[in-house]
Formats: C-alpha cells, sequence, structure tokens
C-alpha cells in the first residue's frame, strides 16, 4: 500500500535473474539464504558489477582478491539478511566501526594487488593488463560505495527509529512499535516463505480506532505499508519488498458479535449477520454463527489460523462456496483505511443473500469520513461523502468459475481481492444462513496420472 520505493533490486533479479541457465554460484562466506552470489552482487554492487565480475573470474590467477572481495560481500550481506546483528550493530557504535575499518581494509588490500600494465611489456599483454586493472578499479569503487552505504544505514535507520517512536507513540502504546529482531524476522514472509526485505517496524496496534492514524504517521515518514493478519496467504501479500516498510498486524483485533439479526438496506426483515474486526480467527466466526444455529459460509482451509481481514482483502472462499459463494457475496459491509489515511465504509445495498453473479445488478454504498477531525472521534452517521457503485453482477466471475482470481479490480470495488494494495481492512459485518434441511455428500475418486 502507499509503496514509494522502486523496486529495482526485485524487478532485477525478476527480469535478469538465472534465465540464462548460469550456475548458481554460492562463494560468497557467511551465506546461509537461497540467494546466489549473482543476486547478492546485484543488490550490493548492481547488475554491472556482476558483469564485470563474471568476466575476471576466467583471468583469475589465485583468486586471492577475488576471496577478499567476497569476503566484503558476506559480511554486509550476512548482516543486511541478520536483524539480531543488525541491533546488536546499532547499540554498539565501536564495534561498528571497527567493522568498517576491517571491510575498507580488505578492499585496500584487494587495491595493492592490482596489476597495471608494466613498462616494457609486450603491447598486447600491457593491453589486456590495463583493461584487466580498469575493471578491478570498476568493482573496487563500486565497492567502496557498497561499503559507505552501509556504514551510513545505521545511522539512517537509528535516526528513523526516533522519529518513528514520536509519530507513532502518539497513536499507540510504546509496546505496539516493535523493532526487534523476532518480530521483524517473523514478519518477512507469510506462506510463501518467499523473504525479500525484513520490515523496518511492526505495529500492532491495540484498537481499530487507531488504524487511520497509524496510516497516516506511515505515511509521513515514508514507510511502505503492509497489512497482515494471519499470514497465511499464499501470493505473497503480506511480503515487504522494501526495509522502508511497516507492517501492520491485525491480530489484536479480534472483537467480535454473536449472530445479531439487523435491518441492512433494501431488505424489509432483519437478517441474521455477525460483525467482526479484521483480527478474528476465522474460525471464531463459524463457531458464534454454529451457536445460533447459523453456518458461515467463508471457510477457506486455513480457517483454524487466518484472519478476517484477509478473508476480506483474498476474497476467500471454502467448500462451502458451492452453496453461498466467497467472502464477496457473504458481506453486509466493510470498513477500511484508504492509502491517504481516511476511513471508508462499503455497504452493499439490495443483498439477495446468495451470490453476487446471480443478480442482473449489484449495487454498493461507499462512504467516506474525515478520519483526522477535530476532537479525534469519528461521527460514523455523518460521512464527509458518499458515492453509489452499480456493477452488473456478471462481471464479477467468468461464467462457470466460483472465483475470478484474474480480475483483482473488480469493477472498482475497493477492499474486496486487493491483497491490500487499495487499504487496510478493519471490520466487517457478515450475513450468515442456515443449513438445508437434508444434507447429501459425494465421494469422487480420481484415477491416473494428472498429467495424462
Amino acid at each position: 500500500m502507499n509503496a514509494p520505493t522502486e523496486l529495482t533490486h526485485v524487478t532485477a533479479t525478476a527480469v535478469d535473474g538465472h534465465a540464462d541457465d548460469s550456475p548458481r554460484l554460492r562463494e560468497i562466506p557467511y551465506n546461509y539464504t537461497s540467494f546466489s552470489d549473482r543476486e547478492i552482487v546485484q543488490r550490493l554492487l548492481g547488475q554491472p558489477a556482476w558483469d564485470v565480475l563474471s568476466r575476471l573470474r576466467a583471468e583469475r590467477q589465485t583468486g586471492r582478491s577475488a576471496r577478499m572481495l567476497y569476503e566484503v560481500l558476506g559480511d554486509i550481506w550476512v548482516v543486511q539478511r541478520n536483524p539480531y546483528l543488525q541491533d546488536d550493530l546499532l547499540d554498539n557504535p565501536k564495534r561498528r566501526a571497527q567493522l568498517i575499518e576491517a571491510l575498507h581494509h580488505r578492499l585496500a588490500e584487494v587495491d595493492k594487488r592490482r596489476m597495471p600494465a608494466l613498462a616494457g611489456s609486450l603491447a598486447g599483454t600491457a593491453a589486456a593488463d590495463a583493461s584487466r586493472d580498469q575493471l578491478v578499479g570498476q568493482l573496487l569503487d563500486a565497492a567502496r560505495a557498497a561499503v559507505d552505504r552501509f556504514a551510513r544505514s545505521f545511522e539512517q535507520v537509528w535516526d528513523l527509529r526516533g522519529r518513528a517512536r514520536k509519530v507513532l507513540g502518539k497513536v499507540t502504546a510504546k509496546d505496539n512499535i516493535k523493532f526487534d529482531g523476532l518480530s521483524r524476522v517473523s514478519h518477512v514472509t507469510d506462506a510463501t516463505d518467499w523473504r525479500v526485505e525484513y520490515p523496518f517496524v511492526v505495529l500492532t496496534p491495540d484498537t481499530e480506532a487507531e488504524m487511520a492514524s497509524l496510516v497516516k504517521g506511515c505515511i509521513e515518514l515514508g514507510l511502505t505499508i503492509v497489512p497482515r493478519g494471519g499470514g497465511t496467504g499464499y501470493t505473497g501479500g503480506a511480503v515487504p519488498l522494501t526495509w522502508k516498510s511497516a507492517v501492520i498486524n491485525t491480530e489484536k483485533l479480534e472483537a467480535m458479535t454473536e449472530v445479531e439479526h439487523v435491518k441492512l438496506p433494501g431488505i424489509d426483515q432483519p437478517v441474521a449477520t455477525v460483525w467482526t474486526e479484521a483480527g478474528v480467527v476465522t474460525q471464531r466466526v463459524a463457531d458464534a454463527a454454529e451457536r445460533g444455529g447459523f453456518v458461515f459460509a467463508v471457510d477457506p482451509t486455513s480457517a483454524e489460523a487466518s484472519c478476517i481481514g484477509g478473508n476480506i482483502a483474498m476474497n476467500a472462499g471454502g467448500k462451502k462456496a458451492v452453496l453461498w459463494g466467497t467472502a464477496l457475496d457473504n458481506l453486509a459491509s466493510w470498513r477500511m483505511v484508504t492509502p491517504d489515511a481516511q476511513w471508508l465504509e462499503v455497504h452493499r445495498l439490495d443483498h439477495n443473500l446468495g451470490k453476487i453473479h446471480d443478480v442482473t445488478m449489484a449495487r454498493f454504498e461507499l462512504r467516506y469520513f474525515n478520519a483526522h477531525a477535530s476532537g479525534g472521534k469519528v461521527d460514523w452517521t455523518r460521512p464527509t461523502r458518499t458515492e453509489q457503485l452499480e456493477i452488473k453482477g456478471s462481471v464479477f466471475r467468468k461464467e462457470g468459475l466460483g472465483k475470478d482470481v484474474t480480475d483483482k479490480f473488480l469493477a472498482g470495488l475497493p477492499g474486496i481481492q486487493k491483497e491490500g494494495c487499495d487499504g487496510l481492512i478493519t471490520s466487517a459485518r457478515w450475513v450468515v444462513h442456515r443449513m438445508p434441511a437434508h444434507v447429501r455428500t459425494v465421494c469422487l475418486e480420481f484415477f491416473g496420472n494428472p498429467k495424462d
């Protein structure tokens, strides 16, 4: 959400990664990650430096200079990929200075071993030596710049942490602003196990009311916002792609009701619903519905761990979707924070209490609220503006599909199936259903190879 950083280190790897079937070399020491030497060099020195290294690899004599250069990169890399080491160096300026000095010393030793063209050498040999020396010089310049950036990064992080405590501490408890290694490590990935960057900070707000101001504070700090619930997604929606990111964990937003019969817009009779905050675990909603004699239709296989906010952001389904559809079909309303830190409520009008693609026209009312009005409290009865969306039911799904994951836009409907990219879900009201009087179970068995 509102990512201000160019993700060149990600796109470069995606475009230029290992598509040419080149070997995944691993000569850089201390590299316990899945990144190859090529990917590390691309991140630390840039793609041109890798091209130079590839040319020089075939001309190695003792390989000592290469090993010293790789040791420098390995030292930088192991710190960048270990928040515990980062915290240790942040807290120990003397130890940090010794590390930076050692890195520069190794590069100086490489510089001493350079072999410029010697007077009296054969013309061809002299030209080759001069060319090689120039390439080594380019590598050293790139490596020195990387060490300087590495050294400056600690001051940058230290200063940004101070600003973050000051800005975000006005909104939430200081214990909810987490820079510690454990919090950052546990929020670096989701069920994909795809690890790109450790987040700068993890935020764990206590209440829904804090959310808009937290988003505003993150924008002020220049942080990319990554919403996260249970972290069970398999699409990488909760994976930080830049170090200047704030993961907002909604798991403490766990207020909910039992089954309530409420009046929904355009429906004459009260409808059975359950209201939940975004951090409520899916199974808890199913249990609440069952206690009231109803069924909650959203039942992904991750129901014991996934959260309601993620169900909405992913438009989750499950086996009951055959009867009542996915999250989209069963939402009466939901509340979210927009990327500009304002409140937005989306209300379904004339709900058909079934699958949304069965209606000719699905109607929604969008109600916007000023999250930062004087006094700090939002009057939920007085939106600053409203608008209505009218969307043909047929556009929500391709014919024959229960869920079309290729259409993230969904005709501009906010929040649903956007994976947190257009806002942060904070709460929702769900329609629950009565099970049919009789249930039949069909067991299907499949034989053969799926590829046949």
